[in-house]
């Protein structure tokens, strides 16, 4: 089986930590990534729960008013603080 070159960005602080924990796994980040592709592709799934935090209850009133068509919508970041009368 051919052998091919996957290029990833990531943070530099999680890299360097992620070497660390490799290394004391005994192995290198490129078998540990190999070892994740493996698996997804064996069980045709992301082998761990991805999920993201939910709104508070006043982020969540803000999203229900957009989406009823109320609350201001800005362009841009710049259009919003001007909107809230911060100068920036």
């Amino acid at each position: 089986m051919g052998q091919t070159t996957l290029s990833v960005r990531m943070d530099s602080e999680v890299k360097k930590e992620f070497d660390a924990f490799c290394a004391e796994a005994g192995m290198n980040s490129s078998v540990a990534i190999n070892l994740f592709a493996r698996k997804v592709v064996r069980e045709w799934r992301i082998p761990f729960e991805i999920s993201a935090p939910r709104p508070n209850a006043e982020t969540k009133a803000a999203m229900d008013e957009l989406l009823s068509g109320g609350g201001t919508r800005c362009k841009d970041i710049a259009e919003m603080y001007k909107s809230m009368g911060i100068e920036r």
